[in-house]
């Protein structure tokens, strides 16, 4: 086969024929257009010839054409071989010009560059980084390397005639943050970018509230620290501190970590406490903690000591108002120093009659015991009469038969209006 192409090659070179093949530029570059002219070199003109360009045995363009001339748009470093043009003339004769061989130079890559979307290198955690690479200016078939860190671990490789290549990594971790470059090549050796850094943010995760207090309870006027942090989130963070969702205040953690925020307590301080971490990326809040403020036991009001007091003071003022009362009652009927005492009057002797005796006797008073009266108060007036048991004739019973000897008996008068005082008779 090699034989044969070689033998070819110098029938075409070596043999004198009247048409001649010219190329402009001599020197074709890839991608560029290429102009291949086919002159006659007759002794008289030969007129009406038809002209065809071959390359390899293949026919470039129409077949038999009446130009002289064929125009490439393009050629490439595929294109390289040995071209002639042949002419057909009006008796039918076909002239083969000599074969030229014709060299596409490929122009070697330069000026590569790697560039990322999004731009400046820094990406969010889970978002995708495309890395383009590419090159201002090669021919040909270009193959495009990407590489990670230092040591050039290649990432993957595309083959293109393309000035562009890009690679995706869809899901970006924070492993992937490192050094990368690319490299292009075209057959004249690789051409290699500039490192580009990438930077792989992380979003804030959920923070964690503590509040801390310096007793088992929150008291008025205490200082309790409030300390919020975020266990995932690239610095730096800044975060806001919440009472009831009303902002206390804020800080920021340049290198990462959590915040602690101080706070005097009053009254009003009950209630949910938050906070929230924010690097930019996302903004994320923790979960409520509720803080009960009390007041000091010296100041404490409690509501059932002061119902209690109330009910005790009621009780002590009716009490008051009671003894009052006796003390005016018994004032106003209890006589003054001046005032006389008065005794009970002296009731007439009355005779008694017994139904057991003849004749009646007169009682003898053995004491009487004689107290003083004050005011409405009446006291008694008591009697003991001795008398002597003298048998009947003819003994009846009555009611005083059944009574017992050696009881006293009395009977009592009830003290009237028309009563003078003992003392009036005096």
């Amino acid at each position: 086969m090699l034989l044969r192409l070689l033998t070819l090659l110098c029938a075409l070179l070596c043999e004198p024929t009247a048409l001649l093949l010219k190329v402009s530029p001599p020197r074709p570059v890839d991608g560029n257009p290429m102009t291949l002219t086919c002159e006659s070199q007759f002794a008289r003109p030969e007129p009406h010839l038809q002209f065809r360009f071959m390359r390899h045995s293949q026919v470039l363009g129409r077949d038999w054409d009446n130009s002289s001339q064929l125009q490439v748009a393009a050629v490439w470093s595929g294109d390289t071989g040995v071209y002639w043009c042949e002419a057909k003339t009006a008796a039918r004769r076909t002239i083969r010009s000599g074969g030229i061989w014709i060299q596409v130079q490929r122009v070697p890559v330069g000026n590569v560059r790697l560039e990322t979307q999004p731009p400046g290198g820094h990406v969010a955690e889970g978002e995708k980084l495309v890395l383009v690479c590419s090159v201002t200016q090669a021919t040909g078939d270009i193959s495009f390397l990407w590489y990670r860190g230092a040591l050039g671990l290649n990432l993957e490789t595309k083959t293109q005639r393309s000035l562009t290549a890009k690679l995706e990594i869809p899901a970006v971790r924070e492993s992937d943050a490192d050094q990368y470059y690319c490299a292009a090549d075209n057959g004249h050796g690789p051409s290699i970018s500039t490192l580009v850094n990438i930077v792989v943010t992380i979003p804030v995760s959920r923070p964690g509230l503590t509040l801390s207090t310096p007793g088992a309870q929150a008291l008025v006027g205490d200082t309790v620290e409030l300390h919020c942090e975020a266990q995932r989130g690239s610095p730096p963070i800044l975060y806001r501190f919440y009472c009831n969702d009303v902002t206390l205040g804020s800080s920021s953690a340049p290198s990462g970590g959590g915040v602690s925020f101080n706070l005097s307590l009053t009254a009003e301080h009950s209630g949910n406490y938050s906070c929230e971490a924010d690097n930019g990326l996302r903004a994320q809040r923790s979960e409520l903690v509720p803080l009960r403020v009390t007041a000091p036991i010296e100041d404490k009001i409690d509501l059932t000591s002061v119902v209690t007091e109330g009910l005790f003071g009621i009780l002590g003022l009716i009490i008051i108002v009671l003894f009052f009362g006796c003390w005016l009652k018994r004032k106003i009927g209890r006589p003054s120093a001046s005032d006389p005492v008065r005794c009970p009057p002296l009731p007439p002797p009355r005779e008694s009659t017994y139904l057991n005796t003849a004749t009646p006797e007169q009682r003898q008073p053995v004491y009487e015991n004689v107290n003083v009266v004050r005011g409405d108060e009446v006291y008694s007036l008591a009697y003991c009469v001795q008398q002597e048991w003298q048998p009947a004739a003819e003994p009846l019973r009555s009611y005083a038969d059944d009574r017992d000897s050696s009881v006293i008996y009395s009977g009592v008068k009830k003290m009237t209006v028309t009563d003078v005082d003992y003392e009036n008779d005096i």
